[in-house]
């Protein structure tokens, strides 16, 4: 006869053994579901892509979810990234469907379908960004602002960095500038970092009249550190490289709130001449109107449009002509011709930004094969009918800039830096349909005479002022800004003047 207590103990492995049946079976259950229902949610994706497919531009989708993300990314880490789209267009013409960046979209590398996005802003297409940038830039930047506000703010600055407000107020801080920075340049420097420091210290003068100094290097160190955050995973932790950011925007907005505080109160004491910068045109502008975190998150932004892609092109421009010794001749010919009816001491003055044809055709032939700004998502508001095709609400829309800057059939060997190429061919004088460096519609960008006269003076100080040659090679990529891979060393030596 068995225990009472042998029996009881095994009824209960008998019951703990049924439970791990049942769990073990639960847990089955719970996995088919699982992967039942992500099936089902694939195959809703799928139908519902095939649907919205119809009327559409050819295309690839890709993979779930993630699309053609990875190959547009690795493409565009290389020095070469034009296969990516030239093999599209090859297969499916100049306007193709895609899915990158977790959207389906539609990438254009028509010029006439680009201009049709461009012109359309506001009405059948909107600017669109990811929640990451618009955490770091602020609601009130000009970059995400809509409607009538963008429509205000955008004429403002405009009106700000036209050619009158340059020729009379900003050139002489320009030139001095680019001066003061440029006596320190000795042996090895990194050009792409000099290039940035300049710029934004530039920047910061226009915007609100400060000059070089503790303030503005205690700004640009975290101003550092909120760029790169523009570029990385969102993921707001403290360690994180977004994180940081997060945290250098808070001081940023900080720092640029005090000094809209301070103009504030001395516009009310009326003490002294009132400081002719964007900042004081902006409290002009904005009397009753604007709030204190508007007028900083647009500050923020211009900074951010002034200092990264002035500095990149004068990086470029520099790369370019060095790599094109005729081009260089050229040009220090035409600044030496500058310069020798001018004292040393004397700055440029608007007649010589003037006279300068062959620097604006070695800009226009950087912006051409370097393409900073690669092209612009939109997002369609409504269905929208173009070519034929037609892009549902809700789908975002890549205008491709770069497909058409080096489009072989529109610019004879497109991908070879040729600045003579706009000695007979000019730009036009706003941007169209094949020359769209600075954007073009309502969202043209407002300081791009601005950055062609930094650009400009640039140029004259350093092939006037020194002699340089490349520390190491390096090479471009375009991921995920435009710059080159090493921040392009350079030796430098300064000239002896006759």
């Amino acid at each position: 006869m068995k225990c009472p207590i042998h029996l009881s103990a095994l009824a209960f492995s008998c019951k703990i053994s049924n439970l791990h049946l049942k769990k073990e079976k639960i847990q089955k259950r719970g996995k088919m579901v699982l992967f039942l229902l992500m099936i089902a949610c694939l195959c809703i994706y799928l139908l519902y892509l095939q649907r919205r497919k119809q009327g559409l531009p050819p295309g690839n989708l890709g993979l779930p979810f993630i699309g053609e993300t990875l190959q547009l990314v690795s493409a565009y880490k290389t020095d070469n990234p034009e296969p990516f789209i030239d093999a599209r267009v090859r297969r499916y013409g100049s306007l193709f469907t895609t899915h990158v960046f977790g959207e389906p979209t539609v990438f254009s590398t028509d010029p006439e379908a680009n201009r049709f996005v461009l012109q359309n802003e506001g009405k059948l297409f909107e600017s669109s960004y990811p929640s990451s940038i618009s955490n770091l830039l602020g609601r009130h930047s000009l970059l995400l602002m809509k409607g009538n506000l963008h429509k205000r703010m955008h004429s403002l600055t405009m009106s700000f960095a036209n050619s009158s407000i340059i020729r009379d107020h900003l050139l002489v801080d320009i030139d001095r500038l680019v001066r003061f920075n440029l006596q320190r340049w000795d042996g090895l420097i990194l050009l792409q970092d000099e290039t940035k420091k300049i710029t934004f210290e530039l920047t910061v003068k226009q915007l609100m009249s400060f000059d070089p100094g503790e303030w503005t290097e205690s700004l640009r160190k975290e101003y550092l550190l909120l760029i790169e955050g523009f570029f990385s995973v969102p993921i707001p932790f403290f360690f994180t490289t977004y994180g940081r950011a997060l945290q250098a925007r808070t001081k940023v907005a900080a720092a640029l709130r005090e000094r809209v505080r301070e103009r504030k109160e001395r516009r009310k004491e009326r003490k002294g001449e009132e400081e002719k910068d964007m900042l004081g045109a902006l409290l002009d502008e904005g009397e009753g109107g604007f709030s204190e975190e508007e007028a900083v998150d647009f500050l923020l932004a211009l900074l951010v449009a002034g200092y990264e892609t002035t500095s990149t092109i004068m990086t470029l421009a520099v790369k370019f002509l060095t790599e094109t010794p005729s081009a260089l001749a050229l040009l220090k010919e035409e600044h030496e011709g500058i310069r020798a009816k001018k004292k040393e001491s004397d700055a440029l003055d608007w007649s010589d930004y003037k006279s300068m044809p062959f620097t604006q055709c070695v800009i226009n032939e950087t912006l051409r094969v370097a393409n900073i700004i690669s092209g612009v998502f939109r997002r369609a508001v409504s269905d929208v009918h173009i070519k034929g095709y037609t892009i549902p609400k809700g789908w975002k829309v890549f205008a491709s800039f770069r497909a058409v800057h080096l489009d072989q059939d529109l610019y004879k060997d497109a991908r070879t830096f040729n600045p003579w190429r706009w000695q007979n061919n000019p730009p036009p004088s706003s941007p169209g349909n094949i020359y769209t460096p600075f954007g073009g519609g309502p969202r043209l960008c407002p300081g791009y005479e601005l950055a062609r006269v930094e650009i400009s003076v640039f140029l004259h100080h350093l092939v006037t002022g020194f002699s340089w040659f490349p520390a190491e090679k390096d090479r471009l990529v375009f991921f995920p800004t435009t710059r080159t891979l090493k921040r392009y060393p350079i030796q430098v030596r300064r000239r002896k003047m006759p």
